[in-house]
């Protein structure tokens, strides 16, 4: 088979190298992909907005099957484009993606399908958002309705705070259009965990357990970011956790965007909340997370072509997915001030230290080749640093010492991904 893959990061470098893995991949392509992906995959020139050339080029090269990384171009209907022109792709349609592209339409549909998540309330006017705040408790927490690279959440433990946040969304548009909604949502305290799913349009099969670290210092302190670091699986992803959900939350997802004729084929990402009063919804998001899939696909045993394949079929109830009996944990080596300011074309060393490591894993997510060959950064988030270990303390302690073989100017990373397993 020949796969063409779109997107051009760290979860895209993932999801290609599990393709590599498959007997089924004879040649992968990657729109536009990065230094690391071109190690596994030929890496083509395109933007993932550019729908029509990519259309273009997967016909040209006779490609077999399309698989769609990022959340903006999924909202914006990519695979609509791409299955016009005849193509096998896998992701879910304009339609379904809205239920990450709109957090108005998904807080909406859960209310109406009496899925757990927390109360809310929804603004497209600044004015009643700061109203509304007026007799609001706290802490209490904003998110731009649209696609914010994953930033557009904000928890704000005062008043001032809030008041301040609407002027920065609503007003000032420091998410661009995402913010000309707004949802105000109350504040649920427990732990996060993400849930990655595969869907066929009528069936789901659960991923194993993963959780994130947003922040981008220590102690989860600092400004949000796409993920500074990940651990598989969260030792509080109970079996008591997984039925639940299983009841209330994955099965009636699927079946409630059916009802609303939204057939959602692809990746459903559960953002969980564990409460005291049991399992809630914070987001959906519509495909692989970044950094998820980097703990998530390498300790998967089933060929990831089998099960993409069932997904677009509807067949997905005849694949039983099995993950490896094992842990595994991220790393994500950034430049220095990101998500705000940081240098791009530093030379990046020690990257050949991973060809013969096993399982060890060093996946690209900023890179790109200079002028004179060398990977250069490209990126806030340059490198995601995976390993894995019999359990998840031992698998932490391979990460960072992995972590350590790679160098260059400015490398920052969070030295506690992970350090609640220690607490668990």
């Amino acid at each position: 088979m020949k796969i063409l893959i779109v997107g051009g990061g760290g979860r895209e470098h993932a999801i290609a190298a599990a393709v590599a893995r498959s007997p089924k991949a004879d040649k992968i392509y990657c729109a536009p992909g990065n230094a690391g992906i071109a190690e596994v995959a030929e890496c083509v020139p395109l933007g993932v907005d550019e729908f029509d050339k990519i259309a273009s080029f997967a016909k040209e090269k006779e490609v077999d099957l399309v698989i769609v990384g990022p959340d903006d171009p999924l909202a914006a209907g990519i695979v609509d484009v791409l299955e016009a022109a005849g193509l096998r792709v896998f992701g879910p349609r304009k339609n379904a993606a809205i239920l990450e592209g709109s957090k108005a339409f998904s807080k909406d549909l859960m209310k109406k399908y009496n899925i757990p998540t927390a109360a809310y309330e929804t603004f497209d006017d600044a004015q009643k958002a700061v109203e509304y705040l007026e007799t609001a408790s706290f802490p209490i927490v904003l998110k731009a309705d649209g696609l914010a690279l994953g930033k557009g959440v904000l928890i704000c433990n005062t008043k001032e705070e809030a008041l301040e946040g609407v002027k920065s969304i609503m007003t000032d548009k420091q998410f661009g259009s995402a913010g000309n909604r707004m949802v105000v949502e109350e504040y649920m305290t427990g732990r996060e965990v993400s849930v990655l799913s595969f869907v066929d349009g009528k069936h789901i099969k659960i991923m194993t357990s993963a959780q994130d670290h947003k922040r981008a210092c220590d102690g989860d302190k600092g400004l949000n970011t796409g993920g500074m670091g990940t651990f598989s699986p969260s030792p509080f992803y109970t079996k008591e956790v997984d039925d639940f959900c299983k009841q209330y939350i994955y099965q009636p997802t699927v079946d409630a965007m059916a009802e609303e004729g939204r057939e959602f084929k692809g990746i459903i990402f559960f953002g969980l909340m564990l409460t005291e009063k049991g399992p809630r919804v914070l987001e959906y998001n519509a495909r692989f997370g970044d950094p998820e899939a980097q703990v998530v696909l390498p300790r998967m045993k089933n060929d990831i072509i089998d099960v993409v394949e069932a997904c677009i079929d509807g067949t997905l109830d005849q694949i039983e997915l099995q993950f490896e009996d094992n842990a595994a944990v991220c790393v994500v080596l950034a430049s220095q001030g990101y998500p705000v300011k940081y240098e791009k074309g530093l030379k990046i060393s020690s990257l050949e230290k991973f060809k013969d490591a096993d399982g060890y894993f060093c996946y690209h997510a900023g890179t790109r080749f200079d002028n004179e060959g060398n990977i250069v950064t490209n990126g806030g988030r340059v490198l995601g640093i995976t390993a894995t270990g019999k359990d998840l303390k031992a698998a932490r302690a391979n990460a960072y010492e992995a972590a350590g073989w790679v160098d260059f100017a400015n490398k920052y990373m969070r030295t506690d991904i992970g350090k609640a397993i220690d607490e668990a």
